[in-house]
């Protein structure tokens, strides 16, 4: 097969401003209990957090007056580096979307920011959980970043559309995820930085049953 071709049947994210994720492409699409979802050749998903048919676009952005660009005003995060005796934590706290399963496995190393407060095989597995793409980590010089997953979206409960395996993300407004091989994309419409997820839905009630 061509390289043309190939990248024409490769997974796609657009994001329509003032609309919904149009996914292309999409083979997985799956809700967080491990379930598969219908997928069509091209399926938009909402990002308004107001649809009824949610994960689905069904519209409810024009009616609710969505606007989907990132706030001007929000305030940057910062990225940070914890150097240890044999693995350093790269926090990326600008696209951290508070899933906060860094805190809840290893407290002792993620509310210290103390690489040597667990093993590096423990550390890497607990940074492989974050979605977002907001920690990583270095070792022996290599960024590591990308880990292996296939292309597909989870849909979380009660918060945002969990994108692994490389699926490209495009808008007018250029948007680049901080790991493009996994993200989190808000869908409760109230984020800062969109497209992706702040936590926001944590604070404005969003539900998703």
């Amino acid at each position: 097969m061509a390289e043309d071709e190939k990248r024409e049947k490769r997974p796609l994210i657009t994001v329509t401003r003032g609309g919904p994720y149009r996914a292309t492409n999409l083979k997985h699409l799956g809700d967080s209990a491990g379930n598969d979802l219908p997928v069509k050749p091209v399926v938009l998903l909402c990002r308004c957090g107001a649809s009824k048919n949610k994960p689905y676009c069904d519209g409810s952005h024009s009616k609710v007056g969505f606007v989907g660009d990132r706030d001007p005003n929000r305030v940057c995060g910062q990225v940070n580096e914890y150097v240890g005796k044999d693995i350093t934590i790269v926090d990326n706290t600008d696209v951290c979307c508070r899933d906060r399963s860094c805190i809840n496995d290893l407290p002792q190393v993620f509310e210290t920011c103390d690489p040597d407060a667990a093993s590096s095989d423990e550390i890497m597995k607990t940074i492989r959980k974050c979605p977002s793409g907001a920690l990583t980590y270095k070792i022996g010089g290599e960024h590591c970043r990308d880990f292996g997953h296939e292309p597909a979206i989870t849909v979380s409960r009660n918060g945002p559309l969990k994108v692994v395996g490389g699926i490209e993300l495009r808008d007018d407004m250029n948007s680049k995820p901080a790991c493009p091989e996994h993200y989190t994309l808000c869908r409760c419409g109230g984020s800062k930085n969109k497209p992706f997820c702040d936590g926001s839905h944590l604070d404005n009630g969003f539900k998703d049953e």
